[in-house]
């Protein structure tokens, strides 16, 4: 029998009372184990990967066995200090399922728990990944070789659950569907001073402002206004008093876009600002630009177009076509190495955003993505 409704929601509630962060979710990872291993099978085989202890795959033998598909959850939380005041809320301080991937979580395992009572006609291949927030965790996995022989999917699917649409519905499209993102990290370094003498410093505040106010142009003047693109600086750090001159300052950010081409022309032109600006003012720029494995989340034409297919004419199914957003996931460097399809997950939350410390997803999404998502995984084995 498949779990029910309210078996679903006790696993989202145990899972989202232990939040961990990137590479560190050992209870997590834990309470996976012991779920997969109670729902054992003739048919089921368990891989650790060494070089990700928190990583799990599961490979379900098939009935035919001529394909492999694949299926990915993350696992992650994020460092949020929860404010929703439930009573199954973070136990962890300073630590939050505030993306819900403990909806991600509880969803996978609804569909992994049915493929152990119905053996499926193709191999399937379920991914519990780390370090989705940060860290890149799909990457490290891949490039550790744990996707080889038996565990190759020949396709991947996955889900991100989306607040603002309703409970339980699907929705996805063709193309991208998710920005691909790189983190913009950057120190200028000059000389600190006291505030009455300037000739006498160099000042690395000013250089940061001015910095900020140049990668304004960066959109505005490089990208094709039809297609977008974002970059953002959230974080600057300078100084320490109002009367010293700062001898340093640092910043973070990100810039998104919906196109490889153009993140990688943004990376460009972050790039020359910061060192025209250090040239300017008379410091050093020391920046990193980090993209790891966030890639723009493009879904392939034959499964995105049979998925969409498929969930239409489900009657069962409350499906919608929806456009692309900037959020970022790196799910997208999965699907340049196998072609797949990510779909939203509405958890009917429309007054919180993802990330927020107040986000609570309506379980009554459960049930349905389990079923829905199992619907199109068992109709995909027959083609």
């Amino acid at each position: 029998m498949d779990l029910t409704a309210s078996e679903l929601s006790q696993i989202r509630e145990d899972l989202h009372q232990i939040p961990e962060l990137a590479l560190h979710e050992t209870r997590t990872h834990d309470y996976l184990l012991g779920k997969i291993n109670a729902w054992q099978t003739p048919y089921m085989t368990i891989k650790a990967v060494p070089a990700v202890p928190t990583a799990i795959l599961v490979h379900l033998a098939g009935t035919r066995g001529e394909r492999t598909i694949g299926y990915r959850t993350d696992i992650d939380a994020l460092p949020v200090t929860e404010k929703t005041g439930l009573p199954f809320a973070s136990t962890i301080p300073g630590q939050m399922h505030a993306c819900g991937h403990d909806v991600h979580m509880t969803i996978a395992l609804g569909i992994l728990q049915h493929f152990t009572q119905v053996q499926p006609e193709q191999n399937m291949v379920f991914f519990f990944q780390p370090a989705e927030e940060n860290d890149y965790g799909g990457k490290r996995v891949f490039d550790a070789g744990a996707f080889s022989g038996m565990w190759r999917p020949d396709e991947f699917f996955g889900l991100h659950d989306n607040p603002q649409l309703p409970a339980g519905q699907i929705a996805s499209r063709m193309g991208t569907l998710f920005a691909g993102t790189t983190e913009i990290h950057l120190t200028f370094t000059g000389v600190s001073g006291h505030a009455a003498f300037p000739q006498q410093a160099n000042d690395a505040l000013v250089a940061a402002a001015a910095f900020v106010m140049q990668v304004q142009t960066v959109v505005s003047r490089n990208v094709d206004p039809v297609r977008g693109g974002v970059v953002t600086i959230g974080d600057l750090h300078a100084g320490t008093i109002g009367n010293v001159i700062a001898g340093s300052a640092h910043l973070d950010g990100t810039i998104r876009a919906f196109r490889q081409t153009d993140i990688e022309m943004m990376q460009g032109r972050v790039r020359a600002i910061a060192e025209g600006v250090a040239a300017t003012y008379g410091v050093t720029a020391g920046l990193q630009l980090i993209q790891g494995g966030y890639m723009p989340v493009e879904n392939a034409p034959e499964q995105t177009r049979d998925l969409i297919d498929f969930m239409t004419a489900d009657p069962a199914t409350d499906f919608s076509d929806i456009a692309p957003a900037m959020t970022g996931e790196d799910f997208g460097f999965l699907l340049q190495q196998f072609p797949g399809t990510m779909v939203w997950l509405g958890v009917g939350d429309p007054q919180h955003t993802l990330h927020s410390d107040q986000m609570s997803p309506d379980e009554a999404s459960l049930l349905p993505g389990v079923q829905a998502l199992t619907r199109f995984l068992t109709h995909r084995m027959a083609e």
